[in-house]
């Protein structure tokens, strides 16, 4: 299992805060995992398409699309930050 948190607009958005999942066996990365969000359609799709920016966080480390998803990991997606 893995635990997913979605912040800011994208909890409102998902209209939740977060989930535990089994990882699928054909995600390894965060961009697998966006894509199998993106898999459940409707807003999920919408957020975890691949023309909208969405930052992600393993274990509170900033992540790539390619960094790696393990059993155990918790998962935060965010939206982009800008401050002043």
């Amino acid at each position: 299992m893995i635990r997913l948190l979605y912040f800011a607009s994208l909890r409102d958005r998902l209209q939740t805060d977060g989930e535990s999942l089994a990882l699928p066996e054909n995600v390894s990365n965060i961009g697998a995992l966006k894509a199998c969000l993106a898999g459940r359609g409707g807003s999920w799709k919408e957020v975890f398409a691949n023309d909208e920016l969405v930052l992600a966080a393993v274990n509170q480390e900033m992540a790539q699309d390619d960094t790696p998803v393990r059993d155990g990991d918790e998962v935060g997606f965010f939206p982009p930050v800008t401050g002043g």
